[in-house]
């Protein structure tokens, strides 16, 4: 997605051959009209799929979730990472490590939101080591549900999350996928490639 390629060139910064820092636009500070074009993406790539709930994580994967639902009009829930006072039961839980932050956190979502009538699709902002997918994917099997597939905001490429999706079968939709961050340069993968 050009857009966002370009967004990234210029508004992102390169702090590590691993790490890429969008907060600018992406998961601090939110662009609306980005998002929306991201929502707009995603919709138009699986509307065939009879999504009917669409899956992410706190915090980052609620706007482009919330875009993309608006589009396709369903709901967007959330895996929350932290425990609420008045969700203690009746959750669907799994366990993810955050390759960023290097941290486990247990995430759970009310088994009241999805259900094995559901057919899901999961988003989230960035995919590096596929923890957050796979963890996310737990909870969908655990509810019965039907996973339409996975959509990325930003996939690090030269990180095995992607292939270890891919190679389970799982279709896997990306905006912006990125071949490498080093020398302090973003290069993308695949059609329109900027440098």
């Amino acid at each position: 997605m050009k857009k966002l390629q370009d967004k990234i060139l210029s508004d992102g910064k390169v702090l590590s051959e691993s790490v890429l820092k969008v907060d600018s636009f992406l998961n601090h500070q939110i662009d609306p009209p980005l998002m929306q074009a991201i929502g707009e993406e995603f919709a138009l790539r699986f509307k065939n799929e009879g999504i009917t709930k669409i899956l992410t994580i706190e915090s980052s994967g609620i706007a482009p979730a919330m875009m993309t639902g608006l589009v396709l009009g369903v709901p967007a829930v959330f895996a929350r990472k932290r425990k609420s006072l008045t969700l203690i039961d009746h959750m669907y839980t799994a366990s993810v490590h955050s390759f960023t932050k290097n941290e486990t956190n247990d995430i759970s979502v009310s088994k009241d939101f999805i259900n094995k009538d559901d057919v899901v699709l999961i988003l989230d902002d960035f995919l590096a080591n596929g923890q957050a997918a796979l963890g996310l994917l737990d909870i969908v099997e655990q509810a019965g549900a039907k996973l339409a597939g996975i959509g990325i905001v930003i996939e690090k490429g030269f990180q095995p999350g992607g292939a270890l999706l891919r190679d389970k079968g799982i279709r896997v939709e990306t905006l912006a996928h990125i071949a490498s961050l080093e020398n302090g340069q973003v290069t993308f993968l695949g059609e329109g490639d900027a440098q």
